[in-house]
């Protein structure tokens, strides 16, 4: 009995070690982009590194946020972006979700699998397409361009759907008796009950339109209209040359909503993954 006890313990202190030499080996590369913040440029890349700046040069945090190559206005469109992509990726997702799952029409879930297949064309196949679309439209070089097309996702729809189709069916039932009407139904009744997948879905959506590049690389020219992503490319010079302290300051900078928006939504989003598990 001792030697299966002292077996077991071992066994959950080497599955702890591991995961934490595991946790470390990723944090490493943000310690060193921290760091890397706080140093002159001549400094980042000495070797051997350096982990604690010496000296602390708070310089590259003010030029970025006040300096020539101030990051404001990028972040400022990052985050129109993001929140009324997101704003709006819920709310379709939800709506959609319900439809597929709830109401009962002529084809619905044949629609819904031909919506779902979409999701296997690559999204780099649509950037000409959209390109040409948002350029007819007026809306090339524009927010728009990248805010509409993250209003729809299938994903979202998915995920949603699925959601609503494992809530109990009896208390729609029981509100409808009570003489709720469909809207009702849907915001008072099972809108609640999907609120950790809303999270989740937040979140995912929230990191995604953040850090996506390449959409922004295709539909914007004006510098004005930058957003993070593209707006961290403005460090590097003609040459290829960059300043390496103002970048990592930037980068430092561009990961606090994104780091914000997981804690707060941290209960829901691991709710919800653990909600689905169990289904």
């Amino acid at each position: 009995m001792r030697h299966r006890r002292w077996r077991r313990h071992g066994g959950k202190l080497g599955a702890s070690l591991l995961a934490w030499a595991l946790a470390l080996l990723f944090v490493v590369p943000f310690l060193w982009m921290l760091s890397s913040s706080l140093k002159r440029n001549i400094d980042v890349f000495s070797l051997p590194i350096s982990w604690l700046p010496d000296p602390v040069h708070w310089a590259n945090y003010a030029d970025v946020w006040i300096g020539e190559k101030s990051m404001v206005t990028y972040y400022a469109n990052s985050l129109i972006v993001t929140l009324t992509g997101v704003a709006g990726d819920l709310t379709t997702s939800a709506m959609a979700g319900y439809a597929f799952a709830r109401l009962k029409f002529r084809g619905r879930d044949k629609i819904f699998l031909l919506y779902l297949a979409t999701a296997i064309i690559p999204a780099q196949l649509l950037l000409v397409p959209r390109f040409m679309f948002f350029q007819q439209l007026g809306l090339y070089d524009t927010l728009w361009a990248l805010i509409l097309p993250g209003v729809f996702t299938v994903y979202g729809t998915f995920l949603l759907r699925q959601a609503f189709a494992a809530a109990p069916d009896a208390l729609g039932e029981a509100a409808r008796i009570d003489g709720a009407n469909e809207w009702q139904v849907f915001w008072r009744v099972y809108l609640p009950l999907v609120r950790p997948m809303l999270a989740a879905l937040a979140i995912i959506s929230f990191v995604s339109t953040w850090n996506d590049y390449e959409t922004p690389l295709v539909m914007l020219t004006t510098p004005s209209n930058f957003t993070i992503p593209l707006g961290l490319t403005t460090f590097a010079d003609s040459e290829g040359g960059i300043s390496a302290g103002l970048a990592m300051a930037a980068a430092v900078s561009a990961l606090v909503p994104v780091a914000t928006a997981f804690v707060l939504f941290q209960r829901q989003f691991v709710a919800a993954l653990a909600h689905s598990g169990i289904k």
